[in-house]
């Protein structure tokens, strides 16, 4: 049966105005931007199985050009639609860091980091580099590799605070593994950024880690800074 047979209450683009976003699947969700399923499949079967391929939502989105090219109903043309999704949410949410305290805001700030990381399959090293308000000034990625002592410099952390004159800092960086819980050795950089940068009087506000989609860990909001 087309999805046009359906009845409105069912069919994604009706029931996401009736009812909200929140109120679809991720197949649902999937298959509004597909707009059109394949022979056989209507567009939210072809999203589940889509899903089902990739494993998550989150796998689908950050799979390469290749791997998402190579999947029935796909190609080149819904690979870039897709990355201009990404791009959208992530200056949505940049900007509105730009204008809230982002200290006071973990929620949004765990949705602009995931964004930025939470689909990159190697281990990524951030700063979020803000004002006298928490606002964000300037994000940016210091590292990347396997984190440890030897791999994040702290001059580096510092000269960069410095060139964009920020009063705090977040620290950030990603777990491709999807487990987002800090090792001994995240906490350990972080009691020797923060004790670099007290130096120079700028704060670090929290120490962020970001795993699969919507798994994320706050040091700060676990009592874990040093």
């Amino acid at each position: 049966m087309a999805i046009s047979d359906w009845h409105e209450n069912d069919r994604p683009r009706e029931k996401l105005i009736k009812f909200g976003s929140q109120q679809l699947s991720d197949a649902e969700l999937l298959a509004i931007l597909l707009r059109v399923g394949v022979k056989g499949k209507s567009a939210v079967e072809l999203a589940q199985d889509l899903l089902d391929h990739f494993g998550s939502l989150h796998k689908l989105l950050k799979a390469n050009e290749t791997e998402f090219c190579q999947a029935k109903g796909l190609g080149q043309a819904k690979f870039v639609q897709f990355q201009a999704v990404l791009e959208i949410a992530k200056r949505h949410f940049e900007s509105g860091l730009k204008t809230r305290d982002a200290f006071t805001s973990p929620e949004l700030v765990a949705r602009f980091l995931e964004t930025e990381l939470g689909h990159l399959n190697r281990e990524k090293f951030a700063l979020l580099l803000l004002n006298q308000q928490h606002q964000l000034i300037h994000f940016v990625v210091l590292f990347e590799g396997t984190l440890n002592q030897s791999q994040v410099h702290i001059r580096e952390v510092v000269k960069s605070v410095l060139d964009h004159h920020a009063a705090a800092v977040i620290l950030s960086h990603n777990h491709p593994s999807g487990d987002p819980t800090p090792s001994q050795s995240d906490i350990e950089i972080t009691l020797r950024i923060k004790q670099a940068l007290e130096l120079i009087e700028v704060r670090v506000l929290d120490h962020m880690i970001i795993g699969d989609t919507g798994r994320w860990h706050s040091l700060a909001q676990h009592q874990q800074m040093p």
